[in-house]
């Protein structure tokens, strides 16, 4: 009879899917576990980890990319693997790799973009942010995307950091890109743009915009572009007894109001108290008729409610940055109506009678729902994790009937090219080679078939 998974004769075996941030805490923490023996086999559908640092972060913003020193110590610990050009419900089955493992953490992010449920959304030339920050960080599945940044005016719908993160984007001058780590092919692209100005819509008002802080004030230090903020006096409600984060963007926002244009060749309008109710256009964006919201406090919350006054901007680039959402897994319950897997605290659960799956858990983005900073991501991991170890200590975790290696000689077998930490490393290492004759972090590859290329070379070393 096995003895109690945990031991170093019987390690305790997890394995998790998504090698982003929550992937990593939670690999970091289930093997900086100083009472049991731990392995952990990590597995991405990409041939290259870090997730949302990789993918989601903007290029010229290096030091939260600098995280991955964290994830790069959890990746030298003893029982780490890596598994990468692995797709989970593709390449192998839920019940797979259940089968192998004593619990299973899935960490896969939440991708894909919410709709605005407004007519003219599927129009050419309006775009989900996801697609756009995706493509100008390199993420494989978009490097063929094709934006046309001939447009004068782009309207960018949404309040978040990621609105303000694609306004930077098409405001910055080519000088500021040239020394960071966005995909060549849009370099190239941003270089010939002919933005002139970005305008950023916000159903609410400035109390109620989800920025942080950093990210609002580092507008102010764009070389080429003025920020301007249009906010009617019916617009700044619900001041009182908000949080410090929004405290202080209002104190921001007051300040960009007050200031003069200094008349650059560029300028974002961050507009509040409106919201996009049809996108115009004959095959193509020309512009978005917005209705005039009034804002309405009721004891703390503030809503939006339209009013019969509507006006038409006149813009060609459409970009919807209104909140992601997660995409369900074969054989992984699954909450539709939040977008999320099927949960409670970490531990997942069945639809409808909330028993919990055995051995079966969820950390992140696809957990909660695509909220708070990178950091946020750790406390939510060790909710998961704690879960899952007292589950162990209670003797709740399934015993694997196969094994980790057989899940590897399958994969082989179906002409899976696995990607272990050492073929990233060599990824790494030829990406910063490129990049450092230039003065940049690195130049990245874009192509599935370049990362397995390069990933290959370590295992003809080895």
């Amino acid at each position: 009879m096995a003895s109690t998974p945990g031991t170093p004769d019987n390690p305790l075996r997890v394995a998790i899917v998504g090698s982003g941030p929550a992937g990593f805490y939670a690999a970091g923490q289930l093997l900086g576990d100083k009472e049991r023996t731990v392995e952990v086999d990590v597995y991405d559908r990409l041939a290259t980890p870090w997730g949302l640092v990789r993918y989601g972060v903007a290029p010229d913003h290096p030091k939260i990319k600098s995280v991955t020193r964290v994830y790069e110590k959890t990746a030298a610990k003893p029982g780490f693997r890596f598994h990468g050009n692995v797709e989970i419900g593709v390449d192998l089955s839920h019940e797979e790799l259940a089968s192998a493992y004593h619990a299973v953490l899935y960490a896969i992010g939440a991708a894909k973009d919410r709709k605005l449920g407004i007519p003219g959304e599927e129009l050419a030339g309006s775009h989900a942010a996801t697609e756009f920050v995706a493509w100008y960080n390199g993420h494989p599945d978009y490097a063929d995307h094709d934006f046309d940044l001939s447009a004068k005016t782009v309207v960018v719908v949404g309040n978040g950091n990621v609105a303000l993160d694609v306004a930077r984007m098409l405001a910055l001058d080519v000088s500021e890109l040239q020394v960071t780590d966005t995909a060549d092919h849009a370099i190239e692209v941003l270089a010939r743009s002919s933005v002139e100005e970005v305008v950023v819509l916000g159903r609410r008002g400035p109390a109620q915009a989800a920025f942080t802080n950093p990210e609002l004030r580092e507008l102010a230090d764009l070389h080429d572009a003025d920020v301007v903020v249009d906010a009617p006096e019916g617009t700044w409600v619900g001041l009182e007894g908000i949080e410090p984060t929004n405290e202080r963007n209002v104190e921001i926002l007051r300040e960009y109001q007050a200031a003069a244009p200094k008349g650059r060749k560029k300028r974002i309008v961050l507009r509040f108290g409106v919201s996009p109710v049809e996108i115009l256009g004959d095959g193509k964006v020309q512009g978005v008729r917005i209705v005039r919201n009034e804002l309405v406090d009721d004891g703390g919350r503030v809503s939006a409610r339209p009013t019969g006054e509507s006006e038409v901007i006149e813009a060609q680039l459409v970009i919807r940055s209104v909140g992601y959402t997660g995409s369900p897994l074969p054989g992984v319950p699954f909450d539709d109506g939040r977008g999320t897997i099927h949960n409670q605290g970490g531990r997942v659960t069945h639809v409808g009678t909330e028993d919990h799956v055995q051995g079966v858990y969820t950390a992140g983005w696809v957990k909660r729902g695509p909220s708070g900073v990178i950091g946020t991501n750790k406390k939510c991991a060790q909710e998961t994790v704690d879960l899952l170890l007292e589950d162990l200590d209670a003797g709740r975790l399934p015993e694997p009937t196969t094994t980790p290696n057989a899940l590897l000689e399958a994969l082989e077998e179906r002409g899976v090219e696995v990607v272990d930490y050492a073929g990233w490393e060599q990824i790494d290492a030829h990406e910063k080679s490129l990049g450092e004759p230039h003065g940049r972090p690195r130049v990245k590859l874009v192509r599935r078939a370049d990362h397995l290329l390069h990933a290959a070379a370590a295992r003809v070393r080895g």
